[in-house]
């Protein structure tokens, strides 16, 4: 299982640093902009600068991954970017759905790798220390 979640993660930090650079430097041609409301959310989210945002954050999490530095922390950075990801393929580019899943294969195995360091987020009733 140590070879898997080893790839996985590899494997994660790979995709994500590079997509991630792509959003600032563009050297993947991503091709046509997409018909109707995907386009016109990929086009809102140029123009905002907002994903400036979410390449900064894939970068950042993919380098952790890499790195295996703080790997934790790369997946929770990492996380809602996959959800995103999922969601804009189910609800306006199911092109591309296929991706998406095999991200949120990835992401599982090296969270499972990694599930020892986010038990105490699962814990019923919390109470603050002292």
């Amino acid at each position: 299982m140590r070879i898997a979640v080893l790839i996985a993660r590899v494997l994660l930090g790979l995709i994500f640093v590079v997509f991630g650079l792509n959003g600032f430097l563009n050297f993947i041609n991503m091709g046509p902009m997409p018909a109707g409301l995907a386009g016109q959310f990929v086009g809102a989210l140029a123009l905002s600068h907002y994903f400036w945002v979410v390449s900064a954050l894939q970068v950042i999490g993919g380098a952790l991954l890499l790195m295996s530095l703080y790997v934790p922390l790369g997946l929770v950075l990492l996380g809602p970017v996959i959800v995103n990801i999922v969601l804009y393929h189910v609800f306006l580019n199911p092109s591309g759905a296929l991706i998406a899943g095999v991200l949120v294969v990835l992401w599982l195995i090296v969270f499972y790798g990694y599930r020892r360091y986010f038990s105490q987020l699962f814990v019923q009733r919390a109470s603050p220390t002292r």
